[in-house]
């Protein structure tokens, strides 16, 4: 089972991921493309590193918008390391911020 991390621990890592917040017990951002399409794209492009980590996000999408949550669930749904490194990787995939 992973282990959760503090809030201290979660508050640093966010100073790392601009626009990224805690939102209940979640890692949370909204990206805003220019079209349906580039949301779509960014969405594939995510889905490879999900799925290579075996760590999948919760998200929507609504035209162009993508709204994504992270925590772990085999952690209680608290959020871990696993979750921190993948809106690291998200946030470096993104072109909109």
């Amino acid at each position: 089972m992973a282990k959760p991390l503090s809030p201290v621990e979660i508050a640093d890592a966010l100073q790392q991921l601009p626009g990224w917040t805690i939102s209940g017990d979640a890692l949370a951002k909204e990206f805003k493309f220019g079209s349906f399409r580039e949301a779509l794209s960014f969405m594939v492009r995510v889905s490879f590193e999900a799925e290579t980590m075996d760590h999948h996000p919760d998200w929507t999408n609504i035209y162009n918008r993508v709204a994504v949550r992270l925590n772990t669930h085999d952690a209680g749904g608290k959020v871990t390391a696993k979750d921190v490194a993948l809106a690291q990787k998200i946030q470096a995939i993104s072109w909109v911020g």
